[in-house]
């Protein structure tokens, strides 16, 4: 039977595990989710953030658990895979939203950055997709994973900010989700991928305090920077039925700034 448009969106009896979920960009895409009806495990390092997610999502009528974890930590990452696997049981949605950045010129980039960057936005990004996938996705056949990159994969941004750590690790997202969605189709994983562009966030406070909103927005085809609901279509597609024949694709939403990267 064919089923409604409804019907492909609804996440009603799935399980999601959102890294950095605990705010900004990732608590946004975690109430798409639980919106969706899924039910949810988000996951920071900041347990006081956590705490106000978690009610913040109950008000709204969303099934949420907090985990606190530093995925920075090869061992803490290893412990959430196990930690969210016992909270969900199963996990059908897994998005792969914690991330870092570190800007400094290219010339004198410390290793310090380019390792921390690297470790948490690549290395354990991997770690945990792969745990997520062997654990509870390969066996039962099914699985979604939304990987958040950044239109900062597409190349460079030297006009707002240098951040070649954070530039190379999200353009190596994008090339590991299509070599995962290569090799996991075949047990039912599709693996997506999200860029967005420039969103009010502590992550982008800097960009936005020394260059300003308005004129931030003003170098962005429609006018704006992302806002609270400018990721959530793209995170519920990519993470229900709706999308249950597309992998292996990067999906930007920057208001058009890669538009105008790629002309």
């Amino acid at each position: 039977m064919t089923r409604t448009v409804q019907q492909l969106f609804d996440l009603t009896g799935r399980t999601a595990l959102v890294t950095g979920g605990s705010r900004g960009l990732g608590l946004q895409m975690a109430r798409a989710l639980g919106e969706a009806g899924a039910r949810l495990v988000i996951v920071s390092r900041h347990a006081d953030e956590l705490g106000a997610a978690v009610a913040a999502l109950a008000d709204n009528g969303i099934d949420a658990t907090a985990l606190c974890h530093d995925l920075s930590s090869e061992a803490d990452v290893m412990a959430l895979a196990e930690a969210a696997l016992t909270a969900l049981g199963e996990i059908d949605i897994l998005v792969n939203n914690a991330g870092a950045t570190w800007g400094a010129p290219a010339e004198d980039y410390p290793l310090e950055g380019w390792d921390k960057v690297m470790n948490i936005n690549l290395r354990h990004l991997f770690l945990l997709t792969r745990e997520v996938a062997k654990r509870s996705m390969i066996p039962r056949g099914a699985g979604r994973i939304v990987n958040i990159a950044s239109n900062a994969a597409l190349g460079g941004n030297r006009e707002m900010m240098q951040a070649i750590g954070y530039n190379t690790s999200k353009a190596a997202v994008v090339a590991m989700t299509r070599a995962l969605a290569a090799e996991w189709g075949t047990y039912g994983i599709t693996v997506n991928a999200i860029g967005p562009g420039i969103f009010p966030s502590r992550m982008s406070r800097h960009l936005t305090e020394s260059h300003g909103i308005d004129q931030l927005a003003a170098k962005v085809p429609l006018g704006q920077l992302g806002d609270d609901e400018s990721l959530k279509g793209a995170a519920l597609l990519f993470a229900s039925d709706a999308s249950k024949h597309t992998t292996g694709q990067f999906l930007v939403i920057d208001g058009g700034i890669s538009a105008m990267i790629a002309g």
